[in-house]
C-alpha cells in the first residue's frame, strides 16, 4: 500500500531502530528511579548514555499501548482502546491502519523483526505480525503465557513466522536472544533494520529462574520478590541486545527506545511509588512510565527531559528519522526530534487523553491532561453526561504530579471545560470496537498450539 510519501531526510543515513517495550513495568521499578530497590544496570546505562524521558505517557493497559505505538494514533479511533485482546476475542488491529513496520518497509528497511508478545490480534492471520509489515516474528500472540512452557490456556503459544516453535527456555531470555540474533544478521546488510522487542516481562504469571531471586531475598513479599527478579532477567536480556548492537559497530547510528506499556499492577507493593494508582487506572501510576532513548548520532546524551510526551509520538518521531512523511491517516502524535536533538527545549501545547472501559460502560476510566491540569473521571460512560455515580477529580498536575489533592470543587469551570473535551474524545470510539474483556469468555477452548489458518 503506497500510503506514505518519502521525503528527503535531514539525516544522511537512516538509523537502525530498536524499540524495546516492557510489560507492566512500574515507575518505581527501574534503577534510575529506585536504585536501592531494583537492579537494572543495563537499562540504567541506556538511560544515562541517552535521554531520560521523565514525563512519558501510555495507555493504562497492554493492547492499546501497543496499537498506539505502532500507528501513532489514539487506539480509540479504530476500536482498540476499550480493552485488551483476550484469547477468546476475534478482533485485531484493523488492517487499514498503517503500522510502523509497514511504513519502514516503504522507507527501505528490508529486515523488520518483532520478538516477544504481539497482543494485537490472533484469531485471524490477517492480524498476525507477518501480515502487518514484519519480516520476522518469534514469540506469542497472546498475553500472560507461561514463561517456561510457553503455553496460554493449556496450548503452546510460541511461534516463528506463523509456525509453532518448540524450544526450551525462559521466555524473557529467549526473546533477548532472538532479538540479538536478528540484529547481528540484519547489521550485515547495507539497509537499516527495525527490531521491535515487546517483552512479556514482568507481567504475570509471576515466574522466574531461581538465580535471579538472590538480590531480592530480603523482601518477605514473595510476589514482589519475583516481580523484581523478573525485571532483573529482562534487564539482562536488554544488556545482551545492547552488547550485540555495539558488536556490530553501528551503535552510533542505532536508535534504542525503551518504555513500559503501562504501570505495575496494583498488587505490587511500591511498584509505582510515589505516583498515585496502578495499571488499569487513569491515574499517574497507571499511565506515566519509565522511558528513555539513545541515539548518539543526533541526540546529545546525558539529559533528563521533562516535556510531556506520549506513546503516540514514537512513530512520527521514528519516521521523520527514516525520511518519511506522515501517512494518509493523520497522526495524533507529534515529531519529538526537535526536542530530542536539543534544537528546542519545549513542545507544542496539546492535550493528552486516557481511556479504557475494560470492565464495561459503567466502570470506565477517563482522563485528560491539559496544560497544568488533569481531570480524571471514573464511573459510567462520559457520553451520558455528568451523573452522580461518577467520581470526578481535578489535579493541578504541574505542581502535584502525585495527585495528592483533588481541587475540583475549587475550579468548577475548569472541570466543565475538561469534561467536555473528554466527551468529544470518547465519541471517537466506533460501534465495532473491541468489547469489554470478559464478554465471550464462557466456553472458550483454545485451538491446538494456537495454530490459526483463516
Amino acid at each position: 500500500m503506497a500510503l506514505l510519501l518519502v521525503a528527503s531526510s535531514a539525516w544522511a543515513v537512516a538509523p537502525n531502530i530498536v524499540l524495546i517495550l516492557a510489560d507492566d513495568l512500574g515507575w518505581n521499578s527501574v534503577g534510575w528511579h529506585n536504585p536501592d530497590g531494583v537492579k537494572t544496570p543495563n537499562l540504567d546505562r541506556l538511560c544515562r548514555e541517552g535521554l531520560e524521558l521523565d514525563n512519558f505517557y501510555v495507555s493504562p493497559m497492554c493492547s492499546p499501548t501497543r496499537a498506539g505505538l505502532l500507528t501513532g494514533r489514539y487506539p480509540i479511533r479504530y476500536g482498540c482502546a476499550r480493552a485488551v485482546i483476550p484469547p477468546w476475542r476475534d478482533f485485531g488491529l484493523p488492517v487499514d491502519e498503517t503500522t510502523l513496520a509497514d511504513a519502514l518497509a516503504e522507507a527501505g528497511y528490508e529486515k523488520r523483526g518483532v520478538f516477544g508478545k504481539w497482543h494485537l490480534g490472533h484469531a485471524q492471520t490477517k492480524w498476525h505480525p507477518n501480515n502487518r509489515g514484519f519480516t520476522d516474528f518469534i514469540g506469542c500472540y497472546n498475553g500472560a503465557i507461561d514463561y517456561f512452557t510457553h503455553e496460554r490456556d493449556d496450548e503452546l503459544d510460541w511461534h516463528r513466522n506463523g509456525e509453532s516453535l518448540r524450544e526450551e527456555g525462559y521466555a524473557t531470555t529467549l526473546i533477548g536472544g532472538h532479538a540479538s540474533e536478528f540484529i547481528r544478521d540484519a547489521a550485515k546488510g547495507d539497509a537499516p533494520y527495525f527490531c521491535y522487542v515487546p517483552f512479556n516481562a514482568p507481567h504475570s504469571p509471576f515466574q522466574v529462574p531461581e538465580e535471579y531471586r538472590a538480590p531480592y531475598a530480603r523482601f518477605k513479599d514473595k510476589k514482589k520478590q519475583t516481580y523484581l527478579a523478573m525485571i532483573s532477567a529482562m534487564d539482562e536480556a536488554v544488556g545482551e541486545i545492547l552488547e550485540t548492537i555495539e558488536a556490530t559497530g553501528e551503535a552510533e547510528n542505532t536508535i534504542v527506545w525503551f518504555l513500559s506499556d503501562n504501570g505495575a499492577e496494583g498488587g505490587i507493593s511500591g511498584g509505582n511509588s510515589p505516583l498515585n494508582g496502578a495499571k488499569l487506572s487513569a491515574y499517574e501510576g497507571g499511565v506515566r512510565v519509565p522511558a528513555c532513548v539513545r541515539y548518539p548520532a543526533d541526540y546529545p546524551g546525558g539529559r533528563k527531559l521533562s516535556a510531556r510526551m506520549a506513546f503516540i509520538d514514537v512513530m512520527p518521531t521514528l519516521l521523520r528519522l527514516a525520511g518519511v512523511e506522515q501517512p494518509v491517516k493523520p497522526f495524533d502524535g507529534i515529531d519529538l526530534n526537535p526536542l530530542l536533538s536539543g534544537k528546542t527545549d519545549r513542545l507544542p501545547a496539546r492535550d493528552l487523553y486516557i481511556y479504557h472501559g475494560q470492565q464495561g460502560s459503567d466502570k470506565e476510566r477517563n482522563a485528560v491532561i491539559s496544560w497544568e491540569w488533569k481531570l480524571v473521571v471514573n464511573g459510567p460512560d462520559v457520553l451520558g453526561g455528568r451523573v452522580g455515580a461518577q467520581k470526578i477529580e481535578l489535579f493541578h498536575i504541574a505542581s502535584d504530579p502525585n495527585e495528592s489533592k483533588d481541587v475540583a470543587a475549587e475550579h468548577p469551570e475548569t472541570v466543565e471545560e475538561l469534561f467536555a473535551k473528554l466527551v468529544l474524545f470518547r465519541k471517537l470510539q466506533p460501534q465495532n470496537a473491541v468489547p469489554p474483556y470478559k464478554e465471550g469468555r464462557e466456553g472458550f477452548v483454545a485451538p491446538e498450539d494456537w495454530k490459526i489458518s483463516m
